[in-house]
């Protein structure tokens, strides 16, 4: 019978709604990549202009995407918080609101981050309890998958929104990875407890009086050792640590293709080690799961690279279902909930004098 009930979950029928504007290669990627991940379990709303989709559609079979008629697209170059105040007609603010009236259970987009952030505060809502929602991620660590927080969401930081993040990723490790006890870690310049800026000292002390599994500073070097399962920061340095990691990956993989077809040899022994080379590109490569999710609103909300291609839309697509099947945001919801009271009568606990 269980099986049985997780077979239906599993064929569950999920509507997600896909801003077909946003992005540097909107509309053609977007719609490309809404086509080969829509299918009779997973529907896609694809918002935007329909002058501009249609004749994307026109010698395909569709009939598992629909169009949501915006009428303005919010540009990167604009001020998140007011473009989304003014546009209430874009494809992102529109996208939105699918997803807080029930149309679509969630929203994917390559457009800009801020506004995908501004429209979904305003519109999708906060969880309760939750300050600031972040953008998470996981990084192949060497010893296993790492969850990484914020990645962009938040470039100005306060130290108890860092302890947010941290109660946020160890709640996120703990139901999408199974870790039993997340050790958490503070990106940091030292190991030492006073290292680092005014705002990561002061978060250090608040982690290290919380109650979760705080293992110190990590420094950017450690950062995928496996000495920790979260790692927390604010959201300007994590985009830079994120990108920086994602341009070296694909820097070094360039070198490795240079080199194995410097000489015959050189050609034959990069021929062997090919396939393995393969397997660990893939778990490098960002469009193998499309996107990220911004966690602490009330529905899902899936943010993709601005140059995502097609790929990475369908791959962020099936990310997205299949985490509302498996209820990732709700089960993350309630261990963050009890997290958080933990967390909270551990710093009750505190003496007033230090």
């Amino acid at each position: 019978m269980d099986d049985e009930r997780g077979n239906q979950q599993a064929r569950r029928v999920v509507t997600l709604a896909l801003d077909a504007e946003g992005g540097d290669n909107a509309p053609g990627e977007i719609v490309a990549g809404a086509l080969e991940a829509a299918s009779t379990d997973l529907r896609v709303l694809l918002v935007g202009r329909p002058e501009v989709i249609e004749p994307l559609l026109e010698r395909t079979n569709g009939s598992n995407v629909e169009i949501v008629a915006s009428r303005s697209v919010i540009g990167c170059d604009m001020e998140p918080a007011s473009a989304v105040r003014n546009l209430q007609d874009s494809s992102i603010v529109v996208g939105c609101r699918t997803v807080a009236e029930g149309r679509s259970e969630g929203f994917v987009s390559a457009g800009s981050t801020g506004a995908v952030l501004a429209g979904a505060l305003l519109f999708v809502k906060r969880v309760s309890g939750i300050k600031r929602p972040a953008i998470v991620t996981t990084l192949p660590g060497n010893e296993g998958p790492l969850v990484f927080l914020d990645a962009g969401a938040n470039a100005d930081c306060r130290p108890d929104n860092l302890l947010e993040f941290g109660i946020l990723g160890t709640a996120f490790a703990k139901i999408v990875l199974g870790v039993d006890r997340p050790r958490v870690g503070l990106l940091n310049i030292g190991e030492e407890c006073e290292k680092g800026s005014e705002l990561a000292r002061a978060a250090h002390g608040l982690l290290r009086e919380s109650g979760l599994e705080f293992i110190g500073n990590v420094e950017g070097r450690d950062l995928l050792r496996g000495i920790a399962d979260v790692v927390v920061t604010d959201g300007f340095t994590g985009n830079v640590a994120l990108k920086l990691l994602e341009g070296c990956a694909s820097s070094l993989f360039l070198r490795i293709r240079q080199a194995a077809s410097s000489s015959v040899s050189a050609k034959i022994g990069g021929s062997l080690i090919r396939p393995a080379l393969r397997r660990v590109r893939a778990g490098l490569d960002p469009e193998e799961y499309g996107g990220t999710y911004l966690l602490g609103v009330r529905g899902l909300v899936v943010i993709c690279h601005g140059n995502s291609s097609s790929r990475a839309i369908a791959n962020a697509l099936r990310f997205g279902a299949e985490a509302l099947r498996k209820g990732v945001l709700s089960h993350v919801e309630e261990e963050f909930t009890r997290l958080a009271g933990s967390a909270g009568a551990a710093a009750s606990r505190r003496p007033l004098v230090q």
